[in-house]
């Protein structure tokens, strides 16, 4: 409640409680009425209230299953004596409005020790602050220094000229913050791949930016932190969040705090799920399945295929000879024979037995899936395969025998893989730290 500002030495405060429901005006009617004419002209209500000796009457009270309950203050400019009898008289009110009503006077507080505790308090500030002031020159120099060259670093970035780091045009991870000051604090400390989005309203160099790089927020503790979070779900792509600790900012961090934070950071689907976020963890996966863009295999998928051998095996320069024919079987035998050996022999820790599962699966178009000790899942065809892997559960690795592709390491991150063996690395612009990309080349 707002205290008069001519009131300076003492505040009364009394508790209401009626049996039934009133407002404000009818406490302080009640307050005037039924102490008028009670303690003589020299200590009326109406005449001090005139007279500047007694403040604007605060009332704040709260209704609740019939009953009504809150507090009066009184700011007095009256002595101790006055004060108390005024505050005494209070207690005569047994009405207000159409109600029973009792008053109980709680205290009569000094305002004038309250701010001689903040005087107190203020001047031992200012002598704290003048016995830091007294810092070697060289000390001195040094901060300025120091200060100038991180000021020095920071760039203007895209359309929107966004305050960000000098690693922000070359970085495949950024880090966003909210304002310059949380750039300048990790300058400080050697991190330069930020940009800010300098307030709720995201910019499109921001947005921009989060479909083609991988993407750690990195907001306050506080809830201008929680709106950027909600506003940056809705219009970018978010892959970790991380937060200052409760009720602090990320300009003030200390560097211990600011590694612990990044170390920790979170994958966004799972900070909305711990979250509670129900609602914004249901907007994510909605725009990262569409972000992936699911092909679907057609329909009559089948019958294309067995109409093409038809056209195939119906050419002349198609037809075998009948001993051909016959050896057929034993062939597939062979080569099953040969996948099974390899299968027996395959170990995901062996980069050699990898490189040798790529090949044959890049001979076969197919793609393998295993859990998290390498034991092997399922084998899919290439086409059915990223779907095959959104399906199952406790995918930990997955070998390919074709391109390894966005929306194959977008699906994999998603399902929580370790690692995608393959046979060659596509156009990957966003891979996110938790997953390896190998091709067969590095294998």
């Amino acid at each position: 409640m707002n205290v008069d500002p001519n009131i300076t030495k003492y505040m009364i405060k009394a508790k209401i409680t009626t049996d039934g429901v009133v407002e404000k005006p009818d406490v302080v009617g009640a307050i005037f009425g039924q102490t008028e004419g009670l303690l003589g002209e020299e200590l009326d209500l109406r005449d001090l209230q005139k007279s500047g000796k007694i403040g604007r009457i605060e009332v704040d009270i709260d209704s609740k299953k019939g009953r009504t309950e809150g507090v009066v203050l009184i700011p007095s400019g009256l002595d101790q004596v006055e004060s108390s009898i005024l505050a005494a008289s209070l207690e005569t009110i047994d009405r207000i409005g159409p109600c029973k009503a009792k008053v109980e006077v709680e205290e009569i507080e000094d305002v004038r020790a309250g701010k001689r505790k903040k005087v107190i308090e203020r001047a031992e500030d200012l002598y704290k602050r003048m016995s830091e002031s007294g810092k070697t020159l060289s000390e001195s120099i040094i901060s300025t220094v120091r200060e100038e060259v991180e000021r020095a670093e920071i760039i203007t970035f895209g359309e929107d000229r966004l305050p960000a780091g000098p690693a922000i045009k070359d970085s495949d991870s950024i880090i966003v913050v909210e304002g310059r000051n949380d750039i300048l604090n990790l300058l400080k400390y050697g991190i330069k791949n930020t940009i800010a989005v300098q307030g709720t309203n995201i910019p499109k160099t921001v947005q921009t930016l989060s479909r083609e790089r991988t993407v750690t927020v990195f907001l306050d503790g506080d809830r201008g932190g929680d709106l950027i979070l909600k506003e940056m779900l809705q219009v970018a792509e978010i892959d970790f969040v991380a937060r200052a600790p409760p009720g602090t900012e990320v300009e003030e961090l200390t560097y211990k705090q600011i590694v612990k934070a990044l170390r920790y950071k979170t994958p966004t689907e799972q900070y909305l799920s711990t979250k509670g976020m129900s609602s914004e963890l249901k907007e994510y996966k909605e725009r990262s399945d569409r972000s992936v863009g699911k092909e679907k295999i057609p329909e009559n998928h089948e019958e294309k295929v067995q109409e093409k051998k038809r056209e195939v095996t119906s050419h002349p320069e198609a037809e075998v000879s009948a001993e051909e024919d016959e050896r057929e079987p034993e062939r597939k035998k062979e080569r099953h024979l040969e996948r099974v050996e390899i299968k027996k022999t395959f170990s995901i820790d062996d980069p050699n037995s990898v490189r040798r599962r790529i090949s044959e699966l890049t001979n076969t178009k197919e793609t393998e899936i295993y859990d998290m000790e390498g034991n092997a899942k399922g084998t899919f065809e290439l086409a059915v395969a990223p779907e095959a892997i959104d399906g199952s559960e406790k995918v930990g690795y997955v070998i390919t025998g074709g391109v390894i592709s966005q929306r194959l390491v977008d699906i994999c991150h998603r399902k929580g893989v370790k690692a995608i063996y393959g046979y060659k690395r596509g156009h990957i612009t966003k891979k996110p730290e938790s997953i390896k990309v190998v091709p067969m080349e590095e294998a």
